[in-house]
């Protein structure tokens, strides 16, 4: 791993830091995370759960968000 200075406003920094903090996580642990992200987005790269066609293939009902219990629950609205 390399050594780099970045020079960051301050209230980024202080948002940045906090949000770290929050996650469990280190200031450099979330700027190399970010950054990936901001690549992968780039590059035009899709999320891994959604890229990934075992769990994600077909397009869900459209009442997903509205019957969300019954679906969990197994109720009547039962997903194909």
């Amino acid at each position: 791993m390399f050594r780099t200075t970045v020079m960051l406003p301050e209230d980024l920094k202080a948002q940045a830091f906090a949000t770290a903090r929050e996650m469990g996580i280190s200031l450099g642990e979330l700027i190399r995370e970010s950054l990936r992200n901001a690549l992968h987005a780039k590059k035009g790269l899709r999320d891994p759960l959604i890229a990934d066609h075992a769990v994600s293939y077909r397009k869900g009902p459209a009442d997903v968000a509205a019957n969300h219990d019954d679906y969990l629950a197994g109720g009547e609205n039962d997903l194909p």
